[in-house]
């Protein structure tokens, strides 16, 4: 179980972040956020709900500490420390909670897929593509042979 633990926690990362990056400290007590952009708020809604309900599984004192990390890795979204600690908290409220983790697994979307959220002028998201450009006055010279 260990090492699917940990394999939870690395596919739950960037929704975590995309939660405490968007909600910060609030994101255990504030409601989605209508003004969010679309593709945004659907990553951090889902890291929201994530941390939601290892929150709600753990008791006062782990709960202080989850909400102390959280607080930590918002003040300092750059400290990939912060964020790693978060993480560790998390991991381990897994471990020690079978039922947690089958939640939370329930919540991620099914691995194998692919989730892409795009958003700016010009951006570009694909998961199998042989060429791509964007941009203004862009030129494609086929490769001479």
């Amino acid at each position: 179980m260990s090492t699917e633990i940990v394999q939870l926690v690395e596919q739950a990362g960037p929704y975590l972040s995309a939660a405490v990056g968007v909600y910060g400290a609030a994101v255990f007590s504030r409601a989605q956020d209508s003004a969010v952009n679309a593709a945004a708020d659907a990553t951090a809604s889902l890291g929201q709900r994530i941390l939601r309900a290892v929150w709600h599984g753990r008791d006062d004192q782990g709960r202080t500490a989850l909400e102390t990390a959280v607080r930590e890795a918002a003040g300092e979204p750059d400290d990939a420390d912060a964020m790693g600690a978060l993480r560790h908290l998390i991991k381990r409220a897994l471990r020690e909670d079978t039922e947690l983790a089958r939640e939370v697994a329930g919540l991620l979307p099914a691995t194998g897929g692919v989730t892409v959220n795009v958003s700016g002028t010009r951006a570009i998201g694909a998961q199998h593509i042989g060429l791509a450009a964007s941009g203004d006055n862009t030129t494609i010279h086929p490769r001479q042979q």
